[in-house]
């Protein structure tokens, strides 16, 4: 009899446990279903946030100092940065880029802005898409892009207006170049230069012409202008290489007394800064377009929300501040 209470008793404790072992293991598997999803994101982490940045032209200097303003905001948000463009300027190319991006779903764009409908229509389909759109350099404000950030480049046209007006007297002949007439950036830097001008009675803005974004041409549309206005003593370059090839014009018809203005900092027109070719230059800056731009998409993702312009500062370089020790004086 004592034998059986024993073997009942162990049967019964070998059910307990049974029993208390099963619950454990059915425990630990219900543990484990809950923490996978963790367990999981940490195994495979969430890839960083993917922006596009579509430039003018790929290999530009001014669209290398974006990217590189671009890149450094990125590295402190966490963002990936993806920087691509056409080997030559080229609108055509830029619209298929744009597609391109929009189809490979990236999480955000910075593009410059095109004055064509199919371009505003891509920006306008990224938005729908839920694809934040910040145009930078130049804007298209008739699209529903987020914000633009760069020169605010009436004031900047206004500047040069100052400047030649200061530099001559408020009286002489003056001709522009600008690089695109389609371009809204070179718009509204001919209407702040025209602006200041209308204010001068004895200055006068005798002929505007386009380089099409090329030192060669802007040195052919030099010369015949010179030809043609033998008064002319003010040559503006709205682009970055117009008064390059201003100056490469004037080194083989030699007017005297022609005042060169420029705009942008390349090295080559700084250095004719210098040597006293070019009066002066307006100087943008790209790198801060790039990093600020990035900065505004941070603060958009983080629920800001964003002023429809974002305006880079702009500097002028004359001789004395690239030649202090000359003691001429800089407008």
């Amino acid at each position: 009899m004592s034998n059986r209470k024993w073997n009942i008793g162990i049967t019964i404790l070998f059910i307990v446990f049974s029993s208390l072992l099963l619950s454990f293991f059915l425990s630990t598997l219900r543990i484990r279903a809950l923490l996978q999803p963790i367990l999981t994101s940490e195994v495979n982490p969430k890839p960083p946030y993917h922006v596009v940045l579509i430039s003018q032209e790929i290999d530009n200097p001014y669209w290398r100092s974006i990217e590189r303003g671009a890149k450094d905001a990125a590295a402190v948000y966490g963002m990936e940065l993806e920087y691509t463009g056409p080997f030559r300027i080229n609108p055509a190319e830029q619209i298929k880029l744009l597609e391109k991006a929009i189809a490979a779903k990236a999480d955000a764009l910075l593009v410059q802005g095109l004055s064509d409908p199919q371009y505003t229509a891509l920006i306008d389909k990224a938005i729908n898409y839920g694809i934040p759109v910040i145009t930078i350099d130049t804007d298209a404000p008739n699209s529903r892009r987020l914000s633009y950030v760069g020169t605010n480049n009436l004031d900047a046209g206004k500047v040069m207006g100052e400047l030649v007006a200061k530099s001559t007297g408020n009286r002489g002949q003056i001709a522009a170049l600008i690089g695109n007439e389609q371009a809204p950036n070179q718009q509204l830097r001919l209407a702040g230069l025209r602006e200041v001008i209308s204010r001068y009675p004895e200055l006068t803005l005798v002929e505007v012409r386009s380089s099409n974004i090329s030192r060669l041409q802007a040195a052919g549309e030099t010369e015949e202008l010179l030809n043609q206005y033998p008064q002319l003593n003010v040559m503006v370059g709205l682009s970055a290489l117009d008064a390059i090839g201003i100056s490469e014009a004037v080194k083989s018809i030699r007017p005297k007394g022609l005042q060169i203005f420029a705009f942008d900092a390349l090295d080559e027109t700084l250095e004719l800064i210098r040597s006293g070719i070019i009066h002066s230059t307006i100087v943008q800056q790209p790198y801060d377009m790039g990093n600020e731009a990035i900065s505004q998409l941070n603060d958009y993702l983080h629920g800001k929300v964003l002023s429809e312009q974002h305006f880079t500062k702009t500097t002028v370089q004359g001789q004395q501040t690239l030649n202090p020790e000359s003691g001429e004086k800089s407008p």
